[in-house]
């Protein structure tokens, strides 16, 4: 029994196997995430200049539910762009190189 799990072990526990682009794929994938990255990045910006933007705007005609929405969604951009640069590092923490 032994002799036939050592045999059939390289049959159910894969070789490591890491993922790769295909040949020349790279290149486009580096392009998009490039774009993807620098559209989160003006995301970043235009939600900071607009809920700065609404706190004066609420003060001025007396809506202090703006205001207050003001407030929270400059917090809620400082904490995404927290988790922006820290959420990577957990997850290649959590699964390292990628190969399984």
């Amino acid at each position: 029994m032994t002799t036939l799990l050592s045999l059939l072990a390289p049959l159910v526990i894969p070789l490591e196997v890491c993922p790769k682009a295909p040949p020349g794929a790279q290149k486009y994938a580096d392009d998009i995430l490039g774009y993807v990255l620098w559209g989160v990045g003006l995301m970043f910006f235009a939600g900071l200049v607009l809920a700065i933007g609404a706190m004066p705007i609420g003060r001025w005609l007396g809506m202090h539910g703006a205001t207050k929405m003001a407030v929270a969604g400059i917090l809620t951009v400082i904490v995404a762009a927290i988790l922006y640069v820290v959420a990577p590092g957990i997850v290649n923490g959590i699964l390292g190189n990628g190969c399984i």
